[in-house]
């Protein structure tokens, strides 16, 4: 299987890379609940717990809101339930048990629901460390051996760390463009100008904007 093909499967954030109008219909039916009390509807309770942790570890609240605060949490699980396909579920459902498993054992505790920030950090960083070219090289044929079982209809068996290491990378993404793209972040903290105004070609950002990127 070629790497290309690898790594656009890998993606759980690929749906994610073109805003269409459906996905960020779903984003905006996030922003609109914000409901203190959150009920997943694809991870389980403990899950749901875990992945609000996480946005908050990979986007925590500064002088700007946090993943969380934007309903983040809300929109991934939206989207695996809604969006994913059955084989993408399959493959996030076994590398997000995986990374929680991880941080039961080195946390020593028994619960998903006992896990705060200081049990899920020290997984998450190892899972994004940068890796070498060879490990990254035998990451890709592990990933190319899963999806080559996967499609031949055989047992599908990927490499915990990979799986975790594909897991934190894929979330970090999916939040990073989630965050981005909500109302509040879009309009109270990036530069929003949704009517284009004049034609300035060449003028620095800090100019322009005090320093903001731009929303769209």
């Amino acid at each position: 299987m070629e790497r290309r093909k690898v790594l656009k499967q890998m993606g759980w954030a690929m749906g994610l890379t073109v805003a269409t109008p459906s996905i960020l219909s779903l984003l905006q039916s996030c922003q609109q609940e914000g409901a203190p009390q959150w009920t997943p509807v694809f991870f389980s309770e403990e899950q749901g717990g875990a992945l609000m942790t996480l946005v908050d570890l990979i986007i925590p609240r500064t002088d700007t809101p946090s993943a969380s605060d934007v309903q983040v949490h809300s929109f991934l699980d939206l989207y695996m339930n809604e969006v994913s396909s059955k084989e993408e579920q399959a493959l996030m459902s076994m590398a997000f048990t995986s990374f929680l498993n991880k941080a039961l054992t080195d946390s020593g505790k028994e619960a998903v629901a006992d896990l705060g920030p200081e049990d899920l950090e020290p997984v998450l960083a190892a899972a994004l460390a940068k890796k070498s070219p060879e490990e990254e090289e035998a990451a890709n044929q592990a990933m190319a051996a899963y999806f080559q079982a996967a499609e031949a209809g055989e047992a599908a068996i990927l490499d915990e760390g990979v799986a975790r290491s594909m897991f934190a990378n894929n979330l970090r993404g999916a939040v990073i463009w989630a965050y981005k793209t909500s109302e509040t972040i879009g309009e109270e903290v990036l530069a929003y100008l949704p009517v284009p105004g004049q034609y300035v070609p060449c003028a620095s950002v800090e100019e322009l904007t005090g320093g903001k990127a731009w929303s769209i």
